[in-house]
């Protein structure tokens, strides 16, 4: 079987940063929406495009904080959104196609991370409910200003996509939670859906990706104990980072700033990277590189855009 995840050389790796990927690109008169854009990832990813001449949209469910966090960093703009209130998703959309601009860049940086179980919606899981479901909508609703850009939608997921595939049986995790297996099923529907997405949009001029940042000590651990990082190697005693492997937050925006800007993408899509490159299939008992077949099947992205579409009553290609 052929597939299209294989790396293209890019030139970059696991230590380029945003600074590497954005040289020689201008962004002027380009237009990004990045969820979650004023902290951890995001907030490098908006600092990067911005510098780089694009006008950021930043939509936060904490406009107040996202206005403090991003005070200094000209073309960005701060709007209401909380991706786990899908009224809230439509009334963004609504106030920005009111605005009559186009969308160049959408990236989906916002997430949450293994957090004690949580109910959102009519009883949602909430990582698979903000990290997917608000994403879904929020890109199904702005697609005429998408459509129009003919860009890119940069959908982060992450090697959490090893945990688990899409559990069909129990996606809301209903007969028992694991907050890892619920982090790492979230994330395999954010590949899913730029693998889903890149099908339905590329004839308009769209394209979706999907990536892994890689290791990095951001916000997104504001769930796990300090415990929990010491024993799994990440921190010590007294909060230092010990994984040689982490990255910077420049070097961890890097991936997600090249996917929404590289010429070296131009005519493709549909595929998950790392490390500023395309990645490979994960090779067997692999749960650190490249990508599950589960997380690049067609048929899986399909099924999970029709439930999708099913849970929030949104589908702009029906």
């Amino acid at each position: 079987m052929t597939t299209p995840q294989h790396p293209i050389g890019s030139g970059f790796g696991a230590r380029s940063t945003t600074a590497d990927v954005l040289r020689g690109i201008d962004l002027t008169g380009k237009l990004a929406v990045v969820t979650g854009g004023y902290s951890g990832l995001g907030l490098e990813t908006t600092r990067a495009l911005a510098g780089a001449g694009a006008h950021v949209v930043v939509p936060a469910r904490r406009p107040e904080t996202a206005e403090k966090e991003l005070a200094g960093i000209g073309g960005v703009e701060v709007d209401a959104l909380d991706l786990g209130d899908l009224d809230s998703v439509r009334a963004f959309a609504e106030r920005f196609l009111a605005s009559d601009r186009a969308v160049d860049v959408l990236i989906g940086s916002a997430a949450v991370m293994a957090c004690p179980e949580t109910r959102v919606g009519p009883g949602w899981e909430a990582q698979f409910a903000v990290n997917h479901l608000g994403h879904y909508a929020l890109v199904n609703r702005l697609w005429p200003a998408l459509a129009r850009g003919r860009g890119r939608v940069v959908s982060v997921s992450s090697r959490g996509h090893h945990n688990s595939p899409v559990r069909w049986d129990d996606v809301h995790f209903e007969h028992g939670y694991d907050k890892w297996q619920a982090y790492g099923q979230a994330k395999t529907a954010n590949a899913l859906f730029a693998l889903h997405l890149d099908r339905l949009g590329r004839e308009q001029g769209v394209r979706a990706f999907s990536l892994h940042p890689g290791g990095i000590l951001t916000p997104l651990q504001r769930y796990l104990a300090r415990e929990e990082m010491v024993a799994a190697g990440w921190i010590d005693e007294d909060g230092n980072q010990l994984n040689p492997a982490f990255k910077t937050p420049e070097q961890g925006a890097a991936t997600q700033v090249w996917a929404a800007t590289s010429p070296q993408l131009d005519g493709m899509g549909g595929v998950y990277c790392e490390d500023c490159d395309i990645a490979a299939p994960a090779a067997e008992g692999d749960t650190t590189h490249g990508v599950r077949d589960y997380a690049a099947d067609p048929e899986q992205a399909a099924r999970l855009w029709a439930y999708s579409a099913e849970l929030t009553g949104v589908d702009a290609f029906a």
